[in-house]
Protein backbone atom coordinates (compact mmCIF):
# COMPACT_ATOMS: atom_id res chain seq x y z
CA UNK A 1 0.00 0.00 0.00
CA UNK A 2 1.26 3.51 -0.99
CA UNK A 3 0.49 5.68 1.74
CA UNK A 4 1.15 8.74 -0.57
CA UNK A 5 -2.45 7.94 -1.96
CA UNK A 6 -4.13 7.79 1.74
CA UNK A 7 -6.05 11.00 2.40
CA UNK A 8 -4.65 13.35 5.30
CA UNK A 9 -8.05 12.90 7.40
CA UNK A 10 -7.09 9.17 7.85
CA UNK A 11 -3.53 9.62 8.73
CA UNK A 12 -3.98 12.33 11.19
CA UNK A 13 -7.19 10.21 12.95
CA UNK A 14 -4.34 7.59 13.21
CA UNK A 15 -2.17 9.93 14.45
CA UNK A 16 -4.11 11.11 17.11
CA UNK A 17 -5.44 7.96 18.53
CA UNK A 18 -1.80 6.61 18.24
CA UNK A 19 -0.63 10.07 20.18
CA UNK A 20 -3.76 9.25 22.91
CA UNK A 21 -2.67 5.73 23.69
CA UNK A 22 0.77 6.91 24.54
CA UNK A 23 -0.34 9.51 26.96
CA UNK A 24 -3.50 7.42 28.86
CA UNK A 25 -0.67 4.84 30.49
CA UNK A 26 0.95 7.91 31.71
CA UNK A 27 -1.56 9.62 33.47
CA UNK A 28 -3.06 5.85 35.06
CA UNK A 29 0.52 5.67 36.45
CA UNK A 30 0.13 9.00 37.92
CA UNK A 31 -2.67 8.30 40.13
CA UNK A 32 0.07 5.78 42.80
CA UNK A 33 -2.80 3.75 45.34
CA UNK A 34 -2.96 5.23 48.91
CA UNK A 35 0.05 3.12 51.23
CA UNK A 36 -0.88 1.03 54.00
CA UNK A 37 -0.51 4.05 56.52
CA UNK A 38 -2.84 6.30 54.29
CA UNK A 39 -5.37 3.77 54.32
CA UNK A 40 -5.19 2.90 58.26
CA UNK A 41 -5.55 6.30 58.65
CA UNK A 42 -8.69 7.16 56.56
CA UNK A 43 -10.17 3.77 58.04
CA UNK A 44 -9.59 5.17 61.53
CA UNK A 45 -10.75 8.43 60.69
CA UNK A 46 -13.73 7.41 59.06
CA UNK A 47 -14.31 5.14 62.43
CA UNK A 48 -13.26 8.45 64.92
CA UNK A 49 -15.97 9.98 62.77
CA UNK A 50 -18.58 7.97 62.95
CA UNK A 51 -18.15 7.35 66.75
CA UNK A 52 -18.77 10.81 67.42
CA UNK A 53 -21.90 10.82 65.49
CA UNK A 54 -22.59 8.40 67.84
CA UNK A 55 -21.75 9.13 71.06
CA UNK A 56 -21.59 13.04 70.61
CA UNK A 57 -18.91 14.67 72.26
CA UNK A 58 -20.39 15.27 76.16
CA UNK A 59 -17.89 13.80 78.39
CA UNK A 60 -14.66 14.65 75.97
CA UNK A 61 -12.32 17.37 77.20
CA UNK A 62 -10.67 19.67 74.72
CA UNK A 63 -7.51 18.88 75.24
CA UNK A 64 -8.54 14.63 74.23
CA UNK A 65 -10.40 16.19 71.12
CA UNK A 66 -7.63 19.05 70.22
CA UNK A 67 -4.74 16.02 70.12
CA UNK A 68 -6.76 13.55 68.62
CA UNK A 69 -7.32 15.52 65.79
CA UNK A 70 -3.61 16.66 65.68
CA UNK A 71 -3.02 12.57 64.89
CA UNK A 72 -5.53 12.40 62.10
CA UNK A 73 -4.26 15.90 61.21
CA UNK A 74 -0.76 14.13 60.65
CA UNK A 75 -2.00 11.50 58.56
CA UNK A 76 -1.71 9.70 61.65
CA UNK A 77 1.83 9.73 62.09
CA UNK A 78 2.19 12.25 64.80
CA UNK A 79 1.40 10.53 68.04
CA UNK A 80 0.58 13.28 70.15
CA UNK A 81 -0.76 12.50 74.16
CA UNK A 82 -4.49 11.92 73.97
CA UNK A 83 -4.80 10.72 77.48
CA UNK A 84 -8.59 9.49 77.92
CA UNK A 85 -9.22 10.67 81.74
CA UNK A 86 -13.27 10.91 81.81
CA UNK A 87 -15.08 7.62 81.54
CA UNK A 88 -16.43 9.01 77.92
CA UNK A 89 -13.04 9.61 76.71
CA UNK A 90 -12.02 5.68 78.12
CA UNK A 91 -15.01 4.28 76.66
CA UNK A 92 -14.65 6.22 73.56
CA UNK A 93 -10.99 5.44 73.36
CA UNK A 94 -11.30 1.47 73.69
CA UNK A 95 -14.30 1.69 71.08
CA UNK A 96 -11.71 2.48 69.11
CA UNK A 97 -8.96 0.00 69.50
CA UNK A 98 -11.48 -2.44 68.58
CA UNK A 99 -12.56 -0.46 65.65
CA UNK A 100 -8.91 0.23 64.76
CA UNK A 101 -8.26 -3.62 64.97
CA UNK A 102 -11.42 -4.50 62.83
CA UNK A 103 -9.99 -2.59 60.14
CA UNK A 104 -6.64 -4.63 60.54
CA UNK A 105 -4.58 -2.40 62.74
CA UNK A 106 -2.66 -3.38 65.45
CA UNK A 107 -4.15 -2.46 68.92
CA UNK A 108 -0.93 0.01 69.40
CA UNK A 109 -2.34 2.49 65.79
CA UNK A 110 -4.75 4.67 68.01
CA UNK A 111 -2.84 7.19 69.95
CA UNK A 112 -4.17 6.67 73.19
CA UNK A 113 -1.48 7.23 76.44
CA UNK A 114 -1.19 9.13 79.32
CA UNK A 115 2.57 10.24 80.41
CA UNK A 116 1.71 11.79 83.34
Amino acid sequence: MNFSTVSTAPRLFLAGLFALLAIVPARAEDTASPSWAEVKCIRYGKAWGEAIARQGSKGLGRDFLANHEAFLASGCTERPEVCPRSAEELDLANMMVVAAMNAGTASTFPPFRCNR
